[in-house]
């Protein structure tokens, strides 16, 4: 479904800052995977992301999702093989445009956008059947500016936003470190229903050791830009706080990666 294979990633090449991201890594996602990924600060996390989705290209390697070789593919034209929502609620949605525009939006990703034609009525029923998933009452509010709802209101939406057609890979990068613990773990129910729902193929980076282990089929961790630790079946089953404490050696990272 998704391999990366033998990436490097180097930011200020030959300066004084300059910054080893990403070492010679190589993972590989089968579909349906739903993968949690922890680490220190700068273990390589949100570049991966970043790789995937063409923020920027890797200095080697390759990135192959599907038949899809990515390696060298601009972010705008990979954006209808990828979902995703970032750390910061803001980023996903467009403030000053209603709930259902912005569901429009989505809805024809890969396609050529606009509103010119119009939102029918058929679009209409889905995205209110869709809204009224989330149980957040959001499906009696279609008209209203996205900039009015709240900051767990507007992570689900673009959560929803990102999986309304459905992606070959969808990537979550902290996407409820923003959030207080009560609305994360409402986001974090959300994610689970929607990815088990549509067999998600999904990567989702956190910090927080607890739902590393509580969502997902396989849980990875990263360290100097290289995956030091794949976990799953059983072995993530069993798994506890504790033991990915010591399993990893963690002393100083205590602070990084939240019990």
């Amino acid at each position: 479904m998704l391999e990366i294979k033998n990436v490097y990633k180097t930011f200020n090449a030959g300066t004084v800052n300059e910054k080893r991201a990403i070492n010679g890594l190589n993972l590989t996602l089968n579909n349906g995977d739903f993968v949690t990924v922890i680490g220190g600060n700068g273990a390589g996390k949100s570049t991966t992301l970043n790789l995937i989705a063409g923020v920027f290209p890797p200095d080697e390697g390759t990135i192959h999702l599907d038949a899809y070789n990515l390696t060298n593919l601009p972010e705008h034209k990979r954006a209808r093989f990828l979902g995703r929502v970032f750390q910061d609620p803001m980023r996903g949605t467009a403030a000053n445009m209603g709930i259902e525009e912005n569901l429009a939006l989505a809805y024809r990703r890969g396609e050529h956008r606009g509103l010119k034609s119009g939102i029918s009525s058929e679009e209409r029923k889905l995205y209110r059947e869709r809204l009224a998933m989330l149980d957040l009452g959001l499906e009696d509010r279609m008209t209203s500016k996205v900039g009015l709802l709240s900051g767990g209101q507007r992570q689900a939406l673009t959560l929803l936003m990102a999986t309304l057609k459905k992606p070959n890979l969808l990537l979550l990068d902290e996407h409820t470190a923003a959030l207080d613990p009560k609305t994360a773990d409402k986001v974090l129910k959300i994610t689970k229903e929607i990815v088990e729902r549509d067999n998600l193929t999904t990567l989702m980076v956190t910090h927080n050791m607890r739902h590393a282990i509580e969502y997902g089929n396989r849980l990875i961790m990263m360290h100097n830009g290289q995956v030091v630790v794949d976990i799953s079946g059983e072995e993530k089953k069993n798994l506890q706080v504790q033991d990915l404490l010591e399993k990893f050696n963690i002393d100083n990272d205590r602070m990084l990666l939240s019990e």
